[in-house]
Parts: structure tokens; sequence; C-alpha cells
């Protein structure tokens, strides 16, 4: 049966899932940096749901790979106002509470977010599928290099070894994910996961949705943190209708003060096909 409200019946439900856990997988998008003051990308109040930027070309388009290749400056013109965006902001409690997690769990997070958050905020098992927004490289020479931000940066920034324009180490639009990111994340679900959350994210892309899509199909527990309705909504078991700081803190917070205690029969541990 769906739960799709944010009730103390609903968190005391996915307690109980918690309480039958091992490993749990946190897919997480836009939405988790939220309350880092961070813009979401789609659904309410989306970057990408307003229509054409200043340049007449649809974000989409600004920042895909066939634009930087044709016109760099255009697309670091948008990759500096996300960074901007981003610039002084710190991890937030929904961070915290997945980092909090690895002292009961075997937790993995497979994040759409460039912005680092996870790793601040101590998760160790982190797969970031579209890459690191302060990690810069030369796709001439291979110079590389890691800044915290992208403030005295050349528009757009070029290489101090061979003079080409640099890049954010980061997945643009229409291009391939990272190779060591997809091998990480097929070693990751190799054992399989005794629950999955999806949170803040809308699950637009297929490779996010799926592990989801796969966890309900195998009758393994899935649970949204979302504020609006998703991809994914229909698919999974619970559905907290939130934000995901206050959702996973008063979640967290719940199972540690049950000790842990299951409510259910458990359901046993069960492997994605």
């Amino acid at each position: 049966m769906m739960a799709d409200n944010s009730d103390a019946g609903t968190l005391d439900a996915v307690c109980g899932r918690l309480a039958r856990a091992r490993r749990v997988l946190f897919i997480t998008g836009a939405g988790i940096s939220a309350d880092s003051g961070l813009p979401t990308y789609r659904g309410i109040g989306g970057l990408y749901e307003r229509g054409p930027t200043e340049d007449d070309v649809p974000i989409e388009v600004a920042l895909s790979g066939e634009m930087f290749r044709e016109e760099p400056s255009l697309t670091w013109k948008y990759i500096f106002q996300i960074e901007r965006a981003c610039r002084g902001a710190r991890h937030n409690d929904a961070h915290r509470v997945i980092s909090e997690m690895q002292s009961a769990f075997d937790v993995c997070v497979l994040t759409q977010n460039i912005d680092g958050f996870h790793r601040e905020a101590g998760s160790r098992r982190v797969i970031e599928m579209h890459g690191d927004i302060h990690e810069l490289l030369c796709e001439g020479c291979g110079y590389a290099r890691r800044v915290s931000d992208y403030a005295g940066l050349d528009s757009p920034p070029r290489c101090p070894h061979c003079g080409a324009i640099i890049r954010p180490r980061v997945v643009l639009f229409n291009e391939a994910l990272p190779p060591q990111a997809v091998i990480d994340w097929y070693d990751a679900r190799r054992d399989g996961f005794d629950l999955v959350f999806s949170v803040g994210t809308t699950s637009v892309f297929p490779y996010i949705a799926a592990p989801v899509v796969e966890a309900a199909q195998a009758d393994i527990p899935t649970v949204e943190i979302n504020p609006g309705y998703t991809e994914v909504s229909a698919l999974v078991a619970h559905r907290l209708r939130g934000r995901a700081a206050p959702c996973l803190r008063e979640l967290w917070e719940r199972y540690r003060s049950s000790g842990g205690r299951a409510g259910e029969p458990s359901l046993g541990r069960q492997r994605p096909q």
C-alpha cells in the first residue's frame, strides 16, 4: 500500500524498514541541497523551468557538450552562474543525517549533484554520477586542478600549461557518464540493497530512476522524500512529502529513539536482478 503523506505513521513504517536493513542506498538530487540555499533545476521553482536563457537558447543547450565544443564561452557563462549560486554554501542537515547513518548501516550514496556536499558532510561511499564542479580539467594536456570556488578565474578559464580552454569535471547535457562512476555503481549494486531512498530528485534520468524501479520490482522497500510528484512517486512503498533535511532528521531521530526495533516481521534481504 502506498503512503502519500509525511505523518507519524509513515515515518514509523520507514523506521521499521530501517530496523530490518543492513545496506541502504540513497539516490539524491538537487532537492537535498535546497536547504543549503542552492536552487533546484527541475520541479518546483526549478532553474530549468524558467524558459530560454538571456541568450535565447534553452539552458540544456547552453550547458550541452555540443555547445561547449562550438562556443565554450557561452557554456562557461552559465557554468559561472551555477557556481555563483553555490558559492559560500555548505552541506546541510540532510547530508549530515546520511553521514551519521553510516554508524548503523552500510550506506551508499548515488548522487546527481555536483556540489560535493555529501563528501564534505563525511559520507564515505559517494558515487558522483555528474562529477564535481570544483574539479577543473584540461582535455588537451590533462592538467587538473581542484578549486574551492571560481572567484578569480578568467571567463572562460584557460590551461596554464597549453592555453586550451579548460572545463569543470562535470557531465554536460548529451555527454556520456564518467566511466569510473559507472564502474563504481555496478560494484556497489552487486550485493544488492535492503532499502532504497530517492531524495530530492525528480528522477527524469533513466539511470537515476532505474534503481528505484528495480527495487520495487524485486519487492525491496523503497522510500521517496520530495515535496512534489516525480517519475517514481507511483512506484515507491512510502512517500514523505517534504523537504529533505527535516524529513531525514525526524526519521533518524525516531529510529534512534526506538533503539532500532522493527515493528514488523523481517522481509529478508533480496538482490536486484
